[in-house]
């Protein structure tokens, strides 16, 4: 599964499948879930979480600018605030759209 069409509108993430679903995703939900190492943190080889502290997010933080195609598996959505570094798969997307 994979998307035909990714678009933020207002406050959600639109998202076409080429299934013929949609889902849609809350922007701050989107933020919120980043999976990238400085948002989530990273394992060292004992299998420790290693995350800096939690910075507060702003207004930009839940507005994206653009958003990048990463390969054919996943999409970086770039933040107004200019966090760039959380690569979204589609099986995430999918699941985290599916997730109240």
């Amino acid at each position: 599964m994979r998307p035909v069409d990714i678009q933020a509108i207002g406050s959600e993430l639109a998202i076409k499948w080429d299934d013929g679903g949609e889902s849609y995703v809350a922007l701050r939900k989107l933020r919120e879930a980043c999976p990238c190492a400085a948002c989530k943190g990273e394992r060292d080889l004992l299998g420790r979480n290693h995350k800096g502290p939690d910075l507060p997010l702003l207004s930009t933080a839940f507005r994206i600018v653009r958003i990048v195609p990463v390969g054919k598996y996943a999409v970086q959505p770039v933040w107004a605030d200019g966090h760039d570094t959380g690569f979204y798969s589609f099986d995430f997307l999918r699941r985290l759209a599916d997730t109240p």
